[in-house]
């Protein structure tokens, strides 16, 4: 008996690797510090006096989470805002799919130590346990768009022991990817871009129809109609959708070298027509000056055209957004703002160039608009889906719209905002339609769960990002520390004496603190916002993390 045990606990003994990482008093609670056992770095955490240890990068894009922000037992990604229970290491709150590895902590004579099973060794990341497909089960939830909520919609089913049929349909000629890329780095290989690989689809039993279209819905029959003529029935149907980009309206909108970026098939062509060639950018939106800055080092030239006095004015402000706008004029992208397009010239029906309200004539290969997005809800007319003014479709705080059995997600809807006082909203997040497909597929399992998520939006300019939280619609000042101009900030958005939103360059991880703080429910007023002292962010004045 004895000899057994003793073999047992010989091979467990090989099959992993303990290390003594730190003494208790080394750290107080709420702090976190990278630790290695072995090759593998860990992240020890202290909370209410316990230690525990999770994998030490964000599974989004790998960021360092000790540079992040710990608020109870989350940790928060500080560049996305992705959060994760330290405990467990389970994701929470997105942007992301897989949740990190935890391990094994052990607090012996004042000393911590960690233990890694040996063949996790290099693992970085953990998928949640998921079931597959009983063929015997005849229930079938259907998903419309291929993006992420109906993606995180999938996976959390399964995560969820759901055992019935489960089919993707989308437009798309690519299962889902990484759109936010798409703007960002245009010239990026396909398969690098996949959020999942074809094997993942298959293991779980997930099925993913490209390139086919939902036509129409009938409730009555609980079927979707498909281009081809064909229908699908559903149990349980979600439209997630998305949005398209707006077409111009002016003459020559439909000229070869006029482009949109929607697909992964148009942000190749952008990059490939662009190459030592003239390109206007239409509308100073996040998508257009992306555009703008991706080209400024690729095109011969690169001029932006807008209505507003500067980029992201209503968005972010007039002092961000001329900082931004700085940053490409140094990289030779010229601006025409307050201005618009009257008409796009061509000859033998390609681009020649773009007529301004204002008269100029700019010289042109290639126009990218940026004008704005339309959701794309056409397809439910006829259904009795309650869709808005703008045409998202309207869901409660669990997903549903007014037919039962029908939920909505992501881009396409608009939904109660918690964090506005439930004022309903439409919000292009990346990392909101992920929590909303989440959210969709729990309640359709009848898991009764809200959507609390609390935004959280990025830009990148130049190699340098700009992170967003909260929501600032309707904003009446903005309190600045740190100078925009030197491009190292934090802007805190006010309404009615309370901090709605805050955006940061170079202030990390504070975007990721306000929104742990935002997320558990805390007011953030005014007057902290004018604090010298940031002590309640644990942020020096000067943008220093004072929590490591």
């Amino acid at each position: 008996m004895n000899q057994s045990q003793d073999l047992g606990e010989e091979l467990q003994e090989e099959e992993e690797m303990t290390g003594m990482v730190c003494h208790e008093g080394d750290m107080k609670d709420g702090q976190m510090k990278e630790v290695t056992v072995g090759d593998q770095t860990v992240l020890l955490v202290c909370t209410q006096g316990q230690f525990s240890a999770v994998g030490s990068k964000c599974s989004h894009y790998n960021a360092p989470l000790v540079k992040g922000a710990l608020v109870g037992d989350r940790v928060r990604c500080p560049f996305h805002g992705a959060c994760f229970n330290v405990k467990t290491g389970d994701i929470e709150d997105f942007p992301g799919l897989d949740s990190l590895p935890s391990y094994k902590v052990k607090v012996e004579d004042g000393k911590v130590y960690v233990t890694i099973a040996k063949n996790s060794m290099k693992l970085t990341t953990r998928v949640k346990e998921m079931c597959s497909r009983l063929p015997d089960i005849k229930h079938t939830i259907v998903l419309v768009g291929g993006g992420p909520a109906s993606l995180v919609c999938a996976e959390t089913l399964r995560q969820n022991c759901y055992q019935g049929q489960i089919i993707m349909i989308t437009k798309d000629s690519m299962p889902p990817f990484d759109k936010p890329k798409l703007s960002k780095a245009m010239n990026v290989d396909g398969s690098s871009i996949l959020l999942r690989s074809s094997d993942f689809y298959q293991q779980y039993g997930i099925e993913v129809w490209t390139q086919k279209e939902v036509v129409s819905v009938n409730p009555a029959d609980k079927a979707v109609k498909l281009s081809d003529g064909t229908l699908q029935h559903y149990d349980q149907l979600l439209i997630s959708t998305g949005c398209r980009a707006r077409l111009l309206s002016c003459p020559g909108w439909d000229l070869k070298g006029v482009k949109l970026l929607q697909s992964y098939e148009d942000a190749k062509e952008i990059h490939s027509s662009c190459l030592g060639q003239k390109a206007v950018v239409i509308g100073a939106s996040f998508i257009g000056m992306e555009v703008a800055s991706y080209l400024s080092d690729k095109a011969a030239s690169v001029a932006m055209v807008s209505t507003s006095t500067y980029p992201y004015e209503r968005s972010l402000g007039a002092e961000i957004g001329k900082m931004s706008m700085q940053m490409l004029e140094e990289q030779n992208v010229k601006f025409y703002m307050n201005d618009g397009v009257t008409g796009i010239k061509g000859e033998n029906g390609k681009v020649k160039g773009v007529v301004l309200k204002s008269g100029t004539f700019l010289e042109a290969d290639v126009v990218i608009a940026g004008i704005g997005v339309i959701p794309n809800s056409d397809f439910l007319a006829g259904s009795r889906l309650e869709v808005d003014s703008k045409k998202a479709v309207i869901v409660d705080k669990f997903m549903r719209t007014n037919i039962p059995d029908i939920f909505s997600a992501g881009d396409v809807t608009s939904f109660p905002l918690t964090l506005r006082g439930d004022q309903r909203v439409n919000i292009g997040h990346w990392q909101m339609s992920q929590a909303q497909g989440r959210v969709a597929a729990l309640n359709m399992l009848n898991k009764p769960t809200k959507i609390e998520s609390v935004p959280f939006f990025w830009t990148v300019l130049l190699g340098k990002s700009v992170r967003y939280t909260g929501y600032g619609e309707g904003y009446t000042e903005i309190i600045f520390k740190g100078k925009v101009e030197e491009r190292k900030f934090l802007a805190f958005y006010i309404k009615d004496e309370v901090v709605v939103a805050a955006a940061s360059l170079m202030f990390d991880p504070a975007v990721a603190r306000i929104a742990e703080l935002m997320a558990n429910g805390q007011i953030l007023t005014k007057a902290q916002a004018q604090a010298d002292d940031l002590s309640w962010l644990q942020m020096g004045p000067d943008g220093t993390n004072t929590s490591q």
